[in-house]
C-alpha cells in the first residue's frame, strides 16, 4: 500500500509539472508582431493569386480542413495553386482579411484563431469565415502546421 502511494504520488507530481509547463500565455509582442504580420502578408497573396505564398505559409506538415470539409496535404493544397498566376492589384475581384486576430501561446506553438474576412471589390459584400491555425516557428518564419476554416453562422438580427 505504501508503495502504491508513493508511486501514486509520484506519477501526480510528474504529471502536475509537465501541465503546469504547458500553460497557455500571451506570445511575446516580437511573435505577436511578426505572426500577424505573416497572416497579413499571407492574405494579400491570397488576394493577388500569388502561388508562391502558399509555398512558404504552409509548414510540410500540413493539415487542412476547408470550410466545405475536406481534409487535405500541402502537396494536395499546391496542386490547386500550381497553375496560378499572380494578378495585378487593380484586376482583384476580393479582397482577403483577417479581423478578431486572437494568439495564444502555448509552448513553442502558437494558437492562431481570427475572422477572415472576404469582401467583393464590385459589390463591397463580405463573407466571413472563423479560421484557427497552429503556427510554428521554423527556418525563421512563422508557418501553419495545421488550419481549419469554417464558414460563420448566419445571424438573425
Amino acid at each position: 500500500m505504501r508503495l502504491f502511494l508513493l508511486t501514486f504520488l509520484f506519477v501526480g507530481s510528474v504529471f502536475a509539472s509537465t501541465t503546469a509547463a504547458q500553460t497557455v500565455t500571451q506570445p511575446s509582442a516580437n511573435d505577436a508582431t511578426a505572426i500577424e504580420t505573416t497572416l497579413s502578408a499571407f492574405l494579400y497573396g491570397a488576394s493577388v493569386n500569388d502561388p508562391k505564398v502558399h509555398e512558404t505559409f504552409w509548414a510540410d506538415e500540413l493539415t487542412y480542413t476547408s470550410s466545405s470539409g475536406t481534409r487535405f496535404d500541402k502537396a494536395t493544397l499546391l496542386q490547386g495553386t500550381a497553375n496560378a498566376t499572380r494578378i495585378d492589384d487593380a484586376d482583384v475581384q476580393a479582397w482577403y482579411s483577417a479581423e478578431n486576430i486572437e494568439l495564444k501561446a502555448i509552448g513553442d506553438i502558437v494558437l492562431l484563431n481570427f475572422t477572415l474576412v472576404s469582401t467583393n471589390v464590385a459589390t463591397k459584400h463580405r463573407d466571413t469565415y472563423l479560421n484557427s491555425g497552429v503556427m510554428v516557428y521554423r527556418d525563421a518564419r512563422w508557418q501553419a502546421i495545421n488550419w481549419n476554416a469554417t464558414r460563420e453562422a448566419a445571424t438573425s438580427h
